[in-house]
């Protein structure tokens, strides 16, 4: 019979899409870590102000973004600039259909890159193994949220 073809596709950012991209963004914040993020973070989001952050990346030309659809809804994206994969996320009813794995191969496909990731976020640290990331041992603390993170690097696969 063959592979049964996704309901979603994957796409390059456009113009029009970034405020879609944004609420993406700090819905799949707020499904994704409200167990993590101390709520005010979460809840300190403004869409206008991140939209205009997404517009300047896009507009800059500098990364990568490519975006996942379902039908006509904007339901992941991820952002690399260089070596770096800055950005991947999905919202939560997707997790687990590929849509991610579609998304960073988009983003990086099988190039060497790093990331960071939160220190405690378990579900993400077997994601970004099964797609050959390793903890590099170096730690920060996360500016935005003050929660520990993990530099992860991948090698050409």
């Amino acid at each position: 019979m063959g592979t049964p073809v996704p309901d979603w596709r994957i796409t390059p950012l456009t113009a029009a899409r970034v405020t879609e991209l944004a609420a993406c963004h700090i819905a799949s914040w707020r499904e994704s870590y409200a167990a993590l993020v101390p709520g005010p973070v979460l809840d300190g989001f403004d869409l206008d102000r991140s939209a205009i952050t997404w517009e300047r990346r896009r507009a800059a030309g500098t990364y990568r973004m490519p975006i996942a659809l379902a039908g006509p809804e904007l339901i992941g994206f991820a952002a690399a600039s260089g070596t770096e994969l800055a950005a991947l996320y999905v919202r939560a009813a997707w997790h687990g259909t590929g849509v991610a794995d579609a998304l960073i191969e988009a983003a990086v496909p099988r190039s060497p890159c790093t990331l960071w990731v939160f220190g405690d976020y378990p579900r993400a640290h077997v994601f970004y193994r099964r797609h050959g990331f390793a903890d590099t041992g170096v730690r920060r603390i996360d500016p935005f949220t003050l929660l520990p993170e993990q530099r992860w690097r991948r090698d050409a696969r």
